[in-house]
C-alpha cells in the first residue's frame, strides 16, 4: 500500500471562454476518576504530557494542551487568558479532559478527538474516517490562488475559474478556495458517503486505509486522472497534485511517455520539509 497524495484538479478558464470508527487501535488502558490534587490546566497539561511520553503517544505536549484548551472553551493553550492557566477547574471539566484523555491513549488522532480543525482560517469537523487534512496541504491551496491571481492579471479580470476536487474528504480543500474564491465554481467528489457528508456538513490508524492506498507504486489513481484529463480540461487547463515525495520522477516519465494526453509537468513545489510533494500539470495542444 502507497500513498497516492490528495489531489485537486483545477480547471482554469482561458481568455474569452466518514462516520464509522472501523480500524480503530484501542489500548487496554481504561479510564480512571479524575486525578486527585490536579486541578489547574497548567498542572493538567504537564500530568497528560508526561502520560502520553510514558504511553508513546507523538507529539504528546501539543496534544494534552489542545485537549484542555478545547475543554476550556478554546482553540490553542497560548490563547487561553492567562488567569485560566492556574484557575482551579470544575469537576465536569476535569472529568471531560479525562475522557479525551484517555481517547488519545487509545491513539486516536487529536482531530478526531476535537471533532473539529482550522485549516486555512475555516473551522472544519472532523469524524472518522474520513481524511484528515496536512499542515502541508494548506501550501497547496496556496499555490492555486497565485496560479488564479497570476491567471486573472494576465487576461485583465478576475474571471470564474472551474475547480474539481478529487477525493475530498472533510472538504477542506474546495471549501477553503472557495471562501477566497467567492467567484469560483467548485465541484468536491468522494466515493466515500462518508466524506461526502461530511463535506456537505462543512460548507490512521483512524483514517479510511483506502484513501492512503494507490496500488503498488501509490500511482494508481493518479494515472487514471491524468488519462482522464484531456477529456474535461480546456486548453492550458491546469491540474495540482499533491503527491508522495517518489512520485514526482515516476510522474514526469510517465506524462513522457503519453504525448497523446497533451500534458506538461510545468512545475513542483516542496513543502515545508523540503520535499517534492506538488505538482502542476497543463494540458497544450488538441
Amino acid at each position: 500500500m502507497e500513498l497516492w497524495g490528495r489531489m485537486l484538479w483545477a480547471l482554469l478558464s482561458g481568455p474569452g471562454r466518514r462516520g464509522s470508527t472501523r480500524g480503530w487501535a484501542f489500548s487496554s488502558w481504561q479510564p480512571q476518576p479524575p486525578l486527585a490534587g490536579l486541578s489547574s490546566a497548567t498542572e493538567l497539561v504537564s500530568h497528560w504530557t508526561g502520560v502520553f511520553e510514558k504511553r508513546g503517544i507523538s507529539e504528546a505536549r501539543e496534544s494534552s494542551e489542545y485537549i484542555v484548551a478545547h475543554v476550556l472553551g478554546a482553540k490553542t493553550f497560548q490563547s487561553l487568558r492567562p488567569a485560566l492557566w492556574t484557575q482551579p477547574l470544575t469537576s465536569q471539566q476535569l472529568q471531560c479532559i479525562q475522557e479525551l484523555s484517555s481517547r488519545r491513549l487509545q491513539r486516536m488522532p487529536v482531530q478526531y478527538i476535537l471533532g473539529e480543525w482550522d485549516f486555512q482560517g475555516l473551522s472544519l469537523r472532523m469524524v472518522p474516517p474520513v481524511f484528515i487534512p496536512r499542515p502541508e496541504t494548506e501550501e497547496l491551496v496556496e499555490w492555486v490562488l497565485e496560479e488564479v491571481a497570476q491567471r486573472s492579471h494576465a487576461v485583465g479580470s478576475p474571471g470564474s475559474p472551474l475547480i474539481l476536487e478529487v477525493g475530498c474528504g472533510s472538504g477542506a480543500i474546495s471549501l477553503s478556495l472557495l471562501s477566497q474564491l467567492p467567484q469560483s465554481r467548485v465541484i468536491a467528489v468522494d466515493k466515500g458517503e462518508a466524506a461526502i457528508s461530511l463535506t456537505h456538513e462543512n460548507a490512521q490508524s483512524y483514517e479510511d486505509p483506502a484513501a492512503l492506498d494507490g496500488g503498488e507504486e501509490g500511482m494508481d489513481i493518479i494515472t487514471h486522472i491524468l488519462a482522464l484529463a484531456p477529456r474535461l480540461l480546456k486548453d492550458s487547463g491546469s491540474i495540482f497534485l499533491e503527491v508522495d515525495p517518489r512520485h514526482p520522477e515516476l510522474i514526469s516519465s510517465w506524462l513522457q511517455s503519453r504525448p497523446d494526453l497533451y500534458l506538461n509537468l510545468v512545475a513542483v513545489r516542496r513543502d515545508f520539509c523540503g520535499r517534492p510533494r506538488f505538482l502542476h500539470i497543463r494540458r497544450s495542444g488538441p
